[in-house]
């Protein structure tokens, strides 16, 4: 192993302290073995630089302001410390992990940080593009658009952030991982345009009763964007252990939510199972909101459903071979027994007074709570419950919702590591009830890419623009992909019409058009509620969905065994590719096929860019060779163009 080596720049040693000297240079250098990548940290102006073996700088990071000019410096087997001794006393680590030709990895560690101290590390998003971070309603692509401001960065409600992954990836071939236990706060673009501010600090959301906290994020390197989001895939993010039934994948999803909401009963249910059979569709039927007698009793209303195994069965006899059923993690105060119960086992989440008192969208401030999977009974209590409706019902699975951490009291006290709250609450929920078979989604999601379901993009508002519209539905599904979930189920078509405002013709056509080539397809609006004309086209595009079935399918299993992304962004087949880059309305399934929707109201036409390689119009058959642009392409509204490359 090479040493670390040191800067030519020295000044004389008064003193050595022990286990290290105090710094005898203005310039560190962390070095490889085999990889080229050349890490630097300058005491003087605190950077931490990364070069490429081109010589591109891949990240610059301005430390923490408390990181000492005079730090003690000690080699170590994988890199070296510099410790504030004459200051606060923490310890900055720069330690190798991966060390090879084509990919470099080193993290940046600092542990047992006082929990009176604030650490910043200033990211430069260096004037080009970066993908991942968390889920947001205003999903720009790429992400260096965003803003945040002292945003806690973890699975929560607001802002639609229910999968809240720390990991950005640049176009320069490189990326940042924070571990998901470190108390994260972001800024970006805000106080400094085009800095991205990692500040960590014990304060709510994240635990406050400890005297210390951990701080840790790696930082991998490889020869293009595509290369080092593998190495992330491989070494830190993982790759799903399995994947959705294919039912799921080749007929769509009906559920009752968008269309009925909360208004459904025995009649409703089986009244939309007809409508649906009749005009010539099938697939798998979901039963939404509002079917327990209260929120958590998992017991159905049998006012309602007087017998809802017949019918379940009524619905199976038109024709849907698979009902699911949907489900939360919340148990509303009244609703008893169930509330009580819980509530004197201590199955609820409670925070470090014993109050276990919350809210979410189905209850008032105060008046819900939230079921503790952190407790393995809890879980085994709650997985049996779900078992009992199953077998009562004759369901097959179910839809979950919730899950981020956002819905637990403040300051949580949950049965695990005090690092690790709150965020502890969403993995648990999740491989508690990923066990119930291929038919499963889940909304919320923290490092659990290897869970083998989909995550389904939180729902989508029924408007045209970047405020949770169908622009968003596109760079939703790439945001998803490029932080290691590639088994994405999108929202349902036309949006949820929230606040009386369901889509029009023009953008549920455009929706279904949009989300032909991602995994699977969701109705609740019906096209049928619009004119004959609807219908047709939708049939069309159900069934060039259908056909797209297999390619979905092979690359679900490339997911499975590679890691490689489902849905990946227009860059994916060459990440040089400046123009394909910063591309959001289009998208590609697998590498082989890309997806030109338009998004845009009362357009007719739109520009196309194809990368390089030949690609032949999937309408007209014509022939292209890219890289270059389609302008101006004719796209009438029963049409969706779409590309596949000629091998």
């Amino acid at each position: 192993m090479l040493p670390i080596l040191l800067s030519s720049f020295f000044v004389l040693v008064a003193l050595r302290p022990m286990g290290g000297v105090y710094a005898q240079t203005t310039e560190y250098s962390l070095t490889f073995n085999e990889a080229s990548t050349v890490v630097n940290v300058n005491l003087q102006t605190r950077e931490l630089r990364v070069v490429q073996s081109s010589g591109q700088v891949v990240q610059q990071i301005r430390l923490s302001a408390n990181l000492d000019p005079a730090a003690v410096f000690t080699e170590t087997a994988a890199g070296f410390t510099l410790t504030n001794a004459a200051t606060d006393g923490t310890v900055l680590e720069l330690a190798r992990e991966v060390d090879t030709n084509a990919y470099s990895q080193f993290a940046v560690i600092r542990n047992e940080v006082p929990s009176s101290v604030i650490n910043v590390d200033c990211v430069n998003l260096l004037a080009t593009n970066w993908y991942g971070g968390p889920q947001q309603k205003h999903q720009y692509w790429p992400v260096q658009k965003l803003r945040f401001n002292r945003y806690s960065m973890l699975s929560k409600e607001a802002n639609n952030s229910a999968v809240g992954d720390r990991y950005w990836l640049n176009a320069f071939g490189s990326f940042l991982y924070v571990d998901p236990w470190t108390p994260l706060f972001v800024d970006q673009n805000y106080g400094q345009p085009g800095f991205m501010c990692f500040e960590t600090r014990a304060a709510l959301p994240y635990d406050t009763h400890g005297t210390s906290y951990d701080v840790r994020y790696t930082i991998g390197v490889a020869a293009d964007a595509r290369a080092a989001h593998m190495g992330a895939i491989e070494r830190i993010l993982g790759k799903p252990t399995g994947h959705p039934a294919e039912s799921m994948v080749m007929e769509p999803i009906w559920s009752t939510w968008a269309r009925y909401k909360r208004d459904i009963d025995d009649a409703v249910v089986r009244q939309f199972a007809g409508e649906i059979v009749s005009n010539g569709f099938r697939g798998q039927y979901e039963l939404d909101d509002d079917w327990e007698w209260c929120y958590g009793a998992l017991t159905f209303n049998q006012t309602k459903f007087p017998n809802i195994r017949n019918t379940i069965t009524a619905i199976r006899q038109l024709g849907f071979a698979r009902t699911t059923l949907w489900i939360h993690p919340f148990i509303n105060k009244g609703c008893e027994p169930w509330y009580s119960d819980a509530r004197r086992r201590g199955y609820l989440v409670a925070d470090h007074t014993g109050n276990t008192d919350t809210e979410w969208w189905n209850s008032v401030r105060g008046q819900a709570a939230y079921v503790d999977f952190s407790k393995a009974e809890v879980r085994e209590w709650f997985s049996a419950r779900l078992q009992a409706i199953l077998d009562e019902s004759g369901i097959d699975s179910f839809k979950f919702d919730a899950g981020e951490s956002s819905w637990t009291p403040p300051d949580p006290l949950l049965n695990g590591p005090a690092n690790r709250r709150p965020s502890q609450i969403v993995g648990d929920y999740l491989r508690t009830v990923a066990r119930f078979g291929d038919l499963v989604e889940v909304r919320s999601a923290l490092g659990t890419q290897d869970l083998p379901v989909f995550v389904r993009m939180i729902d989508k508002d029924s408007n045209w623009g970047w405020n949770n519209g169908l622009p968003t539905l596109i760079t939703t599904l790439l945001q998803l992909n490029m932080v290691g979930y590639p088994l994405v189920l999108p929202d349902m078509v036309g949006g949820n019409g929230y606040d009386d405002s369901p889509p029009s013709k023009e953008m549920f056509i455009r929706w279904l058009q949009a989300n032909v080539f991602m995994p699977s397809i969701q109705y609740s609006f019906v096209p049928w509620d619009f004119d004959a004309e609807t219908v047709q086209i939708a049939l069309a595009m159900t069934e060039l969905h259908r056909r797209m079935a297999p390619a979905i399918m092979e690359r679900f299993a490339l997911a499975v065994s590679d890691g490689l992304p489902v849905n990946p962004p227009l860059w994916w087949v060459d990440p040089s590719d400046q123009t394909a880059q910063q591309i959001y309305d289009q998208y590609l399934l697998g590498d082989d096929i890309i997806a030109a929707p338009v998004i845009v109201e009362n357009a007719r036409a739109r520009d196309i860019y194809l990368p390089r390689g030949s690609w032949t119009d999937g309408n007209s058959g014509e022939l292209h060779t890219g890289p270059k642009w389609l302008r101006n392409y004719p796209v009438p509204l029963a049409m969706v163009p779409y590309f596949t490359r000629k091998m």
